[in-house]
């Protein structure tokens, strides 16, 4: 049998996250379902900032800590799905992967343009969320086909 360097690398992935074969299906689970808490979470935080836009009483410190806390969900749904792709050689589509990669890159365009849209920081990121919740759901689209 033939091994290659990458075969005694401590750095692969089943060594990194202590991922075994027969935990590929419940990571595939977990990530499958989460995506229901990422869109749910976002489109929850989305709709938030949008009415605390008009409603001053709901501009509250919790907006932010659920922004947050929905934001990171995306982080975790990502990280779950580099790890299935990587350590448990799942093939998926490359727009699925892609979608999942743009919601990154949004979450930190996001997170820097709060400080030239302070005034429209409700805005920001009221629309933030529901953009983020359509890019997790045509993610879900895709990978379903």
């Amino acid at each position: 049998m033939w091994t290659t360097p990458l075969d005694s690398c401590p750095l692969r992935p089943e060594v990194l996250f202590g991922i075994r074969e027969r935990d590929v299906p419940t990571l595939r689970s977990l990530h499958a379902g989460f995506v229901w808490f990422v869109v749910s979470a976002n489109v929850i935080a989305g709709v938030w900032a949008l009415v605390a836009r008009r409603v001053p009483r709901l501009r509250t410190r919790s907006l932010w800590w659920f922004t947050v806390f929905a934001e990171l969900s995306i982080f975790v749904q990502v990280v779950t799905g580099v790890v299935l792709v990587s350590a448990g050689g799942l093939r998926v589509e490359q727009f699925h992967m892609f979608y999942g990669f743009v919601s990154l890159i949004t979450v930190a365009i996001l997170y820097s343009y709060r400080s030239h849209l302070r005034g429209r920081i409700h805005l920001l990121y009221g629309f933030g969320g529901l953009f983020l919740a359509g890019l997790a759901i045509r993610a879900m689209l895709v990978a379903s086909r």
